[in-house]
């Protein structure tokens, strides 16, 4: 296994594994994890690699802790526009030529659920936890992202996460069909790879262009240009609020944010 700063990589038998390994931050997608991760999916597509599972290390608490809150900007700017981090490296997995396994144990939050949400398949133990949490911190969630959650799971899920900031279940997100497969933690290393194993022997022109198309017919939302100028309205009124400011620095000071509405 190879490091790479804040994210460990390892490649054999045509099947690439990617480590989150920032423990001090719990795997924050900070600017420097996503740059680590988007250098080991390059390096996996220059190897050809047929399957990349996506993890932390094995026992890990947390997933991931979501979005770096530090790295928001306080005020006036979109915190979610089309170069941040985070946003790039979903557009990543998602044009990814293999398909990509977000093997899960622990909590995941935030940005953190995008991501794992983002990838073609999604394994985890029954005890892993999903949290959904702008609405904690008052940041708007930008449209592709929702539309991630909205090809994942039912409408009423992705409400319930979204408007409370709580965690749900693996299990229950399972019964919905937002997960896969759900295994023991101490069988989910070996569940998942040998899943992606047999992936890998099946012909990888044809798993291509299967990604590929799903992703295209998923993403074909056709909006007309007055409903994305209402919905990036109703963004920038939370960006540019005092709740937004508030929320950020509430967060800074780890203290509970004072909310107007205003």
């Amino acid at each position: 296994m190879r490091g790479m700063g804040h994210v460990l990589t390892e490649h054999s038998n045509r099947i690439g594994t990617l480590t989150l390994n920032h423990h001090e931050r719990r795997n924050a997608l900070s600017a420097a994890l996503v740059g680590d991760l988007l250098d080991g999916l390059h390096m996996m597509e220059q190897a050809k690699t047929r399957v990349v599972i996506l993890r932390a290390a094995p026992g890990a608490k947390v997933w991931s802790a979501g979005h770096d809150i530090n790295e928001l900007p306080e005020g006036g700017r979109d915190p979610l526009g089309f170069a941040d981090p985070l946003r790039t490296v979903i557009r990543r997995i998602e044009d990814f030529p293999a398909p990509v396994i977000a093997m899960v144990e622990g909590t995941v939050w935030g940005g953190a659920c995008e991501l794992a949400m983002s990838c073609d398949l999604v394994f985890t133990t029954p005890e892993t936890t999903f949290a959904i949490t702008p609405a904690k911190l008052s940041v708007p969630y930008n449209v592709s992202g929702l539309l991630t959650f909205l090809n994942r799971m039912p409408l009423s899920l992705l409400n319930e996460m979204a408007f409370s900031g709580e965690p749900i279940p693996a299990t229950r997100a399972h019964a919905l069909g937002a997960i896969n497969h759900l295994v023991p933690a101490a069988e989910l290393s070996a569940f998942t790879m040998a899943f992606a194993l047999k992936v890998a022997r099946n012909a990888p022109l044809s798993v291509t262009a299967m990604k590929r198309s799903v992703h295209i017919l998923t993403a074909a939302k056709a909006l007309p240009p007055i409903t994305f100028e209402q919905i990036q309205g109703e963004r920038r009124k939370v960006w540019d609020s005092r709740d937004y400011k508030e929320g950020i620095a509430a967060f800074k000071q780890r203290r509970e944010p004072d909310y107007r509405g205003e």
